[in-house]
């Protein structure tokens, strides 16, 4: 299971190259720019979905500040309705609780149940800033480094413009 410090090493041990920044533990993007976080302008919020029939279940990356309804979303994904997924979902496939939520927690699926799906627009900034699956760091990497590592690990990303 990766963790803070798994992850780490993980990033280290396949020479991808990150900045790390420790602060007191965030939940919300609000919470995130009232720390201080550095990069702001590279955050990334991430939802983590399913659908009405807990078939499908999906791990969305937007730019923190970008606002796209659940329709938006599930129009842009060809999917059934969607919805929040719970807790002990996250908890059970991505090893995440709430305000961890990461791309990175896709390490954590070994079953390959959830889809990773980027935006554009951060695939766009070549950066983004997200957990390393604990809310009490944040990292700053490439994302062609970020969907690489993710597909070595055997996650497929899907790139869409949300």
């Amino acid at each position: 299971m990766y963790g803070k410090a798994e992850t780490l090493e993980l990033l280290d041990r396949e020479g991808i190259a990150y900045e790390l920044y420790e602060h007191v533990a965030v939940y919300t993007v609000a919470e995130a720019v009232a720390a201080g976080i550095p990069h702001r302008e590279l955050g990334a919020k991430n939802l983590f979905l399913r659908d009405d029939k807990h078939r499908a279940y999906y791990l969305v990356c937007l730019p923190d500040e970008k606002n796209v309804s659940l329709r938006e979303i599930q129009e842009r994904l060809g999917s059934r309705r969607l919805s929040f997924a719970s807790e002990q979902d996250l908890r059970e496939m991505l090893g995440l609780i709430p305000g961890a939520v990461t791309p990175l927690g896709a390490l954590n699926d070994t079953e390959g149940r959830v889809e990773v799906v980027l935006d554009q627009a951060l695939v766009d900034a070549g950066h983004l800033t997200v957990h390393p699956c604990d809310n009490t760091a944040t990292v700053l990497l490439a994302t062609t480094d970020l969907i690489a590592l993710l597909c070595r690990h055997d996650h497929d990303i899907r790139v869409v413009d949300l």
